[in-house]
């Protein structure tokens, strides 16, 4: 049996000490990376074209489109909600019928389901709220609730005291689709630096 001198002991523990700092630096290097990768995972980029393309056309933030795709369907464009709203940007057929009274379209509910369409009428509403509401989380709101409900809600002193801005939100799912899209908007931003 080898007896460690005092000679092996020292040599050992610069070992184990050498092993420690090249771990630790690798972690250091690697996990910024991991984390990175994993954040595009849960943040992804996807219809990069065409959200592009609308993000221009309404003037309305493609970090906030993209936010809004991933809170309301997570870029499945065959979603269907219990409300009846479809597509990517979740938009129910009543809600598509009207805006197509400003575009001078007339298509299809089932065209709700191409992302094409999703994208152009999602971003083509979320740029009226914004627009109608001047305040991002109020317009964002609407998009869930309805533009009736938070009109409402602004006209009532209780509920709005400045008629801008909601500081609590009545309905407890809107409250919590405001806070989910406003999370993911400020991770879109901060990942890709939009």
């Amino acid at each position: 049996m080898k007896i460690l001198t005092i000679k092996n002991k020292k040599m050992l523990y610069v070992y184990a000490l050498l092993c420690i700092i090249i771990l630790a630096l690798l972690i250091a290097i690697l996990y910024p990376w991991w984390y990175n990768r994993r954040q595009m995972r849960e943040y992804p980029l996807k219809h990069t074209e065409l959200v592009e393309k609308y993000a221009a056309d309404y003037g309305v933030d493609k970090a906030l489109i993209y936010a809004v795709i991933r809170t309301e369907s997570s870029f499945n464009a065959s979603a269907v909600s219990y409300a009846g709203a479809r597509g990517l940007m979740q938009m129910t057929p009543d809600t598509f019928k009207w805006l197509q009274t400003k575009t001078g379209e007339k298509l299809d509910t089932e065209m709700l389901f191409d992302p094409e369409t999703s994208i152009k009428y999602g971003t083509f509403f979320l740029n009226m709220l914004l627009e109608e509401f001047g305040e991002l989380e109020t317009a964002i709101a609407a998009y869930h609730a309805g533009r009736g409900k938070v009109n409402s809600w602004l006209r009532d002193s209780a509920i709005s005291p400045d008629g801008k801005t909601i500081p609590e939100i009545p309905i407890p799912q809107t409250r919590h689709y405001v806070n989910k899209v406003m999370s993911a908007y400020e991770r879109y931003k901060k990942i890709y630096e939009f």
